[in-house]
């Protein structure tokens, strides 16, 4: 079995008096493509946080790639990030940098190659995520939402990350722009040996990318598995969000 690249055990967390995760276990190998769903308020935007180092549970234990994220200096833990990449939910793009120099942050931030040699490299992931090469003087506003997702995405894949972490990525797409977005993870994540976590409602990415499917419910993890594994489960909630997916495996979208 490959090394686990992310591993949570136990972890217990409490926001505003309210228990999100109770003795929460799961672990993702190197190289898997790994989806994590639940219903509203199962704390999966809170976990993903708390596994790159921005939330930290009241217990439990959280590693990547065999290292503590909860017990490290500050300096071990820029290390560790640099060897992932994050593209939230909202994009988190500079409004009032260009294209080119979003992406080119993460190098500037990182790396003391000079800022010409960092843009040239931003360049290079902006084509890698499908990017025309016009976009890169550009203003993040003057972009659709599917070009910001993959703005957003480039400037996640920066600094050459062994991990991606993805938060609802095809959020606020529409379903051509969603559908384009998924291939072109799954692409990434072949062709660069990536290991992906992503945080998703989405049904149809779980159908056309993803290789193993955890549910969360209760605080804990409800199932493991693929979507055929995981249609075995008698759960209202894991039920009701499966039936919302036609026969003939297209989405009702809005039900």
């Amino acid at each position: 079995m490959m090394a686990a690249v992310i591993e949570v055990r136990d972890v217990s967390t409490t926001l505003g008096g309210h228990k999100i995760h109770r003795g929460l276990s799961l672990s993702v190998a190197r190289g898997e493509v790994v989806a994590l769903i639940g219903g509203s308020g199962t704390g999966k935007s809170v976990l993903l946080r708390e596994i790159i180092g921005l939330l930290q549970p009241q217990a439990g234990r959280i590693e990547l790639f065999g290292q503590s994220v909860l017990d490290v200096t500050p300096e071990q833990m820029n290390v560790l990030r640099r060897r992932f990449g994050v593209l939230f939910q909202d994009g988190a793009l500079f409004s009032s940098l260009s294209v080119e120099d979003n992406v080119a942050t993460p190098l500037f931030e990182h790396t003391d190659l000079p800022r010409g040699t960092c843009r040239q490299l931003a360049r290079l992931k902006l084509a890698l995520a499908g990017l025309p090469p016009d976009a890169a003087q550009k203003r993040p506003s003057e972009l659709s939402g599917g070009m910001r997702k993959r703005v957003a995405l480039a400037r996640a894949l920066a600094l050459d990350p062994e991990l991606l972490f993805l938060d609802e990525p095809t959020s606020g797409l529409d379903p051509i722009s969603a559908r384009a977005f998924d291939a072109l993870i799954r692409l990434l994540a072949d062709s660069l040996g990536l290991t992906v976590f992503l945080v998703t409602h989405d049904l149809d990415t779980l159908f056309s990318i993803i290789d193993r499917v955890i549910v969360l419910s209760d605080g804990r993890v409800l199932g493991s598995g693929t979507v055929a594994e995981l249609k075995h489960i008698d759960d209202p909630w894991l039920n009701d969000y499966f039936a919302a997916r036609a026969p003939d495996g297209e989405t009702l979208h809005g039900n």
